[in-house]
């Protein structure tokens, strides 16, 4: 299916032209004909915000209702969707005129209006809107007999939202918030997943305006580098394909760069920037049959490298309501592209979701939605129990939490005790030690779930607490930045703890001489940079030297170069020190790894390796132990995994470690002819390089073979014993 012209909808503001765009998508019947006159009738003399006619809303919805569904019976009803709600129209009237089908649809979408006016949290009221779980229930159930009601209703609350600059800034945001929170993960739920994103992407517009056109930025500057990339990608794909024996009429790629709501949410979850979303990217693949969707996988795989994690077969294993695609990711060039693969009957079930089972009226595969949407009606009749059953179905990208006073939270989805914490306040975020979630103790790393009652447990003396390696646990963005700033200003004060310890044990001076000496030489402020700047912590050596070696007591005693550093290498760890060091050790009570921040002790001669925020580093710091200057090597191996099929020959494997060995690669392991056949062999092996590029490795390697499978496997967390 083509996507709805939105911005042709949009400028469609007069009678004729609004009639001429829904014949454009459904046949002309006396029922329309007199549907229309009916609507105009009714509503004469009635004017929206913007200023035209009120039957230009009416005979639009139609439009978007033929035009996903090509159903008279539900572009009736959309016709008459607002005469009984708005005039004196009756519903026995409409049965009169129209018939039992009709009046029922228009009788379902009167009563969801009904019930949003009478039961949605008022305007004025500081609540969120998604705190109503009654709202979802009635209007679902008044709704359940006929799941045409839902879809007209989607149409219905789509040209409102296109139309939304007409109202003032605050009926803007609440209606967006609406549409967000209701009516987009309905559309989702039916598998009408075009109508789910345009309700998103126009609510976010309303509701984050900043976020939105930050993004719409973005895109925009970057539009022909992105577009770039999904050109050259799609002709690659098309070559491969055709190569591998599919015709033209076979198959369709489509590409586009992911909706903005949905770049938005990828953005709050990984506490990101647009410009690190890796895939921002997506391909679809249409072909005709089922199998074809996994001749196509075996090529793309084949071709390009996966990400194992990101495979989803949903062909195999259907969604609940109805939705069937393959969804792979690879890397192609230092580039990430999300690829789904689909039949093209399957593509028609995904875009229009129960939607199908009218346009088609073979219907897709969409029975699963409609038998999820006909089993609520046998649910228990407690808000309770209806709340429970649609809380995680019904929400798809954001949850709602409570204080234990029953204030609302609205957190991402993923969004664990501690992200309430900081939602809460920052200094509840900074002090909370535990949590109770449903009046049951959790920890505050337990994920939260809708309607949950969360309370936070806080330190009794206002301390802040630091958790540096939570912070990519966590979900929100004010968590991560209110966790990095204190983990920041924490290593700060370790480092300049660090600092001073270090010239101590430089100088052979006691702590508290060398603090006296640091603010004689007003280094107070600065003494942050000593364990993390080679070239500063010499100058102030020098410095201090300069300033003692004048002083009579200390001059005549010191020989020359006694407090030059010296480099000690000991694997992935570099130590400076103007004392003998034997070896460095990693302490097991922390397990840095590469990369991580670190401080050294010395300990009979060896210099023992801790993470910054280890607390047995902490509590050797506050005695003063002595420290020496410690970092990782800046060249250090990188570790990497890699199978690759060979030509079945003798001497291929010995030509293979010979062209290794020349890219100054060092073998740890290697396994030859777990599989082979008469023409192949495969061979597995881990090696380290000092190569840090992948992609680069890759390329040199597929000289010599096929690579099936090639990642890092480097575990900085060097070997002991």
């Amino acid at each position: 299916m083509n996507q709805i012209d939105i911005e042709k909808i949009k400028q469609i503001n007069d009678i004729e032209r609004a009639i001429a765009h829904l014949r454009s998508f459904i046949a002309d019947s006396s029922a329309i004909e007199r549907a229309y006159i009916f609507a105009s009738t009714a509503h004469t003399g009635q004017l929206r915000k913007s200023g035209e006619a009120y039957v230009v809303h009416p005979i639009l919805v139609a439009s978007l209702v033929a035009e996903l569904t090509g159903d008279e019976a539900m572009v009736i009803a959309a016709l008459l969707h607002d005469v009984v709600e708005d005039t004196a129209t009756s519903i026995d009237a409409i049965r009169d005129d129209y018939g039992t089908d009709v009046a029922h649809l228009v009788e379902g979408l009167t009563k969801i209006d009904m019930i949003r006016d009478a039961e949605l949290i008022p305007s004025h009221s500081d609540q969120k809107l998604v705190v109503s779980a009654l709202t979802f229930r009635k209007m679902l159930l008044a709704s359940i007999e006929d799941v045409r009601v839902l879809v007209v209703k989607l149409c219905d609350r789509l040209h409102n939202m296109l139309t939304l600059d007409a109202l003032s800034e605050a009926k803007q945001h609440r209606i967006a918030e609406e549409t967000l929170v209701v009516y987009a993960p309905i559309a989702h739920r039916l598998g009408i997943s075009f109508l789910k994103n345009l309700l998103e992407d126009l609510s976010f517009k309303y509701l984050f305006k900043e976020d939105q056109a930050a993004i719409e930025n973005y895109l925009t500057e970057n539009y022909r580098s992105i577009q770039g990339r999904l050109n050259q990608f799609c002709n690659k794909l098309t070559q491969i394909m055709l190569s591998e024996g599919l015709c033209n009429e076979d198959f369709e790629i489509l590409s586009r760069v992911k909706h903005d709501y949905s770049i938005y949410l990828k953005m709050q979850r990984k506490g990101i920037g647009i410009d690190e979303i890796l895939d921002l990217l997506a391909v679809r693949v249409l072909v005709q049959k089922p199998i074809d969707c996994y001749r196509v996988l075996g090529m793309v795989h084949l071709h390009f490298q996966p990400l194992n994690a990101r495979f989803k077969d949903y062909i195999a294993i259907p969604k609940e309501n109805g939705y069937q695609t393959i969804h792979t990711t690879v890397f192609d060039e230092s580039a990430i592209f999300e690829i789904q693969i689909r039949t093209y009957e399957m593509h028609a079930t995904a875009e229009l979701g129960v939607a199908a089972h009218w346009k088609y009226k073979s219907g897709g595969n969409n029975a699963i939605s409609l038998d999820w949407l006909h089993n609520l009606q046998y649910q228990n009749e407690s808000v309770e129990a209806f709340y429970e059953l649609i809380k995680n179905d019904l929400y798809s990208e954001d949850i709602s939490v409570f204080s234990p006073k029953g204030k609302a939270f609205t957190l991402p989805r993923g969004a664990v005790a501690l992200d309430f914490a900081y939602a809460v306040h920052t200094a509840v975020g900074d002090g909370a030690e535990g949590c109770l979630v449903n009046k049951e103790k959790a920890s505050l790393l337990s994920e939260l779930h809708n309607g949950d009652i969360v309370r936070i447990v806080t330190s009794t003396n206002n301390k802040k607490i630091t958790r540096c390696s939570w912070i990519d646990t966590v979900k929100t963005s004010r968590a991560k930045s209110s966790m990095r700033a204190n983990c920041n200003q924490r290593i700060r004060a370790i480092d300049a703890q660090s600092g001073v310890n270090i010239l101590s044990f430089i100088f052979r001076l006691s702590p508290e001489k060398m603090v006296e000496i640091v603010r004689d030489e007003e280094l107070e402020d600065q003494c942050y940079k000593l364990p993390r700047e080679i070239d500063f912590l010499k100058e102030v050596i020098n410095r201090i030297e300069n300033g003692l070696r004048e002083s009579s007591r200390f001059g005549t005693f010191w020989t020359r170069n006694r407090f030059k550093l010296k480099p000690y290498l000991f694997s992935s760890i570099e130590v400076l020190s103007n004392s003998n060091v034997s070896d460095a050790v990693f302490d097991y009570c922390c397990h840095p790894k590469s990369g991580d921040e670190i401080v050294g002790f010395m300990i009979d001669g060896k210099t023992h390796i801790h993470h910054k925020m280890c607390k047995h580093a902490a509590a050797m710091m506050e005695k003063h132990e002595p420290m020496v200057f410690v970092r990782w090597k800046q060249q250090q191996f990188n570790r990497y995994h890699l199978i690759i099929s060979m030509q079945n020959a003798q001497g291929s494997l010995a030509e293979l470690l010979t062209y290794m060995a020349k890219m100054g690669a060092d073998i740890n392991s290697i396994e030859l002819g777990k599989e082979k056949s008469e023409h192949t062999q495969y061979c597995e092996m881990e090696f380290q390089t000092l190569e840090n590029d992948l992609n680069r490795l890759k390329s040199k390697l597929e000289k010599k073979g096929k690579i099936i499978q090639f990642f890092r496997t480097d575990d900085a967390y060097r070997s002991q014993g």
